[in-house]
């Protein structure tokens, strides 16, 4: 490594507070000069294959030509300009492509500048549809626990209590209602117990709940769990029942991570709103969106305050519309189809020796996503070393160790991220 990568890191390691981590802290940070394709160019030469799409948004991996263009016909053109009382094509478009692509019934479009957000205005546009209609105590949201929504307020409020990160504000945070977490496995026939303790929590809170949120088929950073679509439907049809909103927190599983486009056509069923986010861009810059239904937007009009009390400074940006519309139109291509079908057969294929070592309790893999689960929490700088070592990026937490990786890895990407998973594992 050069003096001025020790520099750089030494700098870091004075200033730069990392995410989910200690300051100052423990562990050093890899320096990454370079990102092309798959591959993330270290400052001491090595080349790591990435198997996390920078959290679930690299899709089309990095300096992919079609978003590099996008950016830079923009940038020529208008970095940003302020949302209120101005428009442009970039966010028009953007929103008119949302609109067909997410399922049917979803028309209107809030643009915002990460997941967290969109989630904060999900639960506003439910919290002020309620009001508008003169249901004042129906403020509450209901969840099942092993959920994650953010790591803003609102967002923290319906992440699971005492299994999450969020468990150090209780007391603090708003008080929402929870019920157990689903049944684990896509493929597990649904079970009618566990939906008809969902019907008796939301009819012994209905007059209280403005909206009933969950992250669809699969729980992300809430512990990577996988449910039968069944569940959704049964939640359609309960809310329905009991005059509650739905949301679906697309962030994590749109864009066709779990094998389908959004997770919610799994069950075939349409939220009042949806949240989508990290690979809205492609992983190229922060954009997330939150869509209603007509009814929920008119709602809000009819009430006290017709408009949406929410304005973020950068929303629309014309940059990251522009990006995401070539992410989109990347997606319409429908090439990811088969990306992620062959991606699949790879991760089970690669995953499935991993259940003989002695630590793994399970291992999942539903579309792009792939999973091992260990008796134990992972050491984080022993893995660390152990899949570098394999040339491979990986991010385990708790006791998971896992890879979503882009659209675009080829079997000989994939063997060296499921090589990395299984030597981690062998070494917890």
């Amino acid at each position: 490594m050069d003096s001025r990568a020790a520099e750089l890191l030494a700098l870091d390691a004075a200033h730069v507070w990392h995410p989910y981590a200690p300051m100052p802290g423990r562990v050093p940070s890899l320096l990454v000069e370079e990102a092309s394709g798959v591959r993330l160019r270290l400052a001491d030469g090595r080349e790591l294959v990435d198997g996390m799409s920078s959290w679930w948004a690299a899709v089309h991996g990095y300096r992919n030509p079609a978003l590099d263009a996008a950016l830079a016909a923009q940038a020529g053109r208008m970095s940003h300009v302020m949302f209120g009382g101005l428009t442009h094509e970039p966010a028009i478009r953007l929103c008119e492509t949302l609109v067909e692509m997410t399922p049917d019934g979803l028309e209107h479009v809030f643009l915002s500048d990460s997941g967290s957000v969109s989630v904060e205005v999900a639960v506003k546009m439910c919290l002020q549809y309620q009001r508008s209609r003169g249901l004042t105590g129906k403020r509450r949201l209901l969840t099942w626990r092993g959920g994650y929504h953010g790591d803003t307020f609102t967002p923290m409020s319906v992440c699971d209590p005492d299994g999450g990160m969020h468990s150090l504000w209780r007391g603090i945070l708003p008080e929402q209602v929870f019920v157990p977490a689903p049944p684990s496995g896509f493929d597990r026939p649904v079970d009618e117990s566990y939906v008809d303790e969902l019907g008796k929590a939301l009819a012994r809170h209905a007059d209280e709940l403005a909206a009933v949120i969950v992250e669809p088929v699969v729980q992300g950073a809430g512990g990577m769990r996988f449910h039968h679509p069944g569940y959704l439907r049964a939640l359609r049809e309960l809310t329905k029942e009991h005059d509650v909103l739905l949301v679906f927190d697309e962030i994590a599983t749109g864009f066709g991570r779990t094998g389908r486009l959004f997770a919610a056509e799994h069950a075939g069923v349409t939220p009042d709103v949806m949240c989508v986010g990290k690979a809205l861009t492609g992983g190229y810059l922060s954009m997330a969106a939150t869509l209603c239904t007509p009814d929920v937007a008119g709602g809000i009009a009819r009430g006290e305050m017709p408009v949406l009390a929410h304005g973020p400074t950068f929303m629309g940006n014309p940059l990251a519309s522009a990006v995401a519309n070539a992410s989109l139109g990347l997606l319409a291509e429908g090439r990811w189809q088969g990306d992620v079908a062959r991606i699949e057969a790879a991760l089970r294929r690669e995953l499935e020796p991993a259940r003989e070592l002695p630590h793994v309790v399970d291992v999942r893999v539903l579309g792009a996503i792939g999973v091992l689960q260990l008796d134990h929490d992972v050491d984080m700088g022993v893995a660390t070393d152990v899949v570098t070592a394999e040339g491979a990026w990986l991010r385990p937490f708790r006791d998971l160790i896992y890879a979503m990786p882009p659209y675009v890895s080829t079997d000989e990407d994939l063997a060296v991220v499921t090589s990395a998973m299984r030597a981690a594992a062998a070494k917890a």
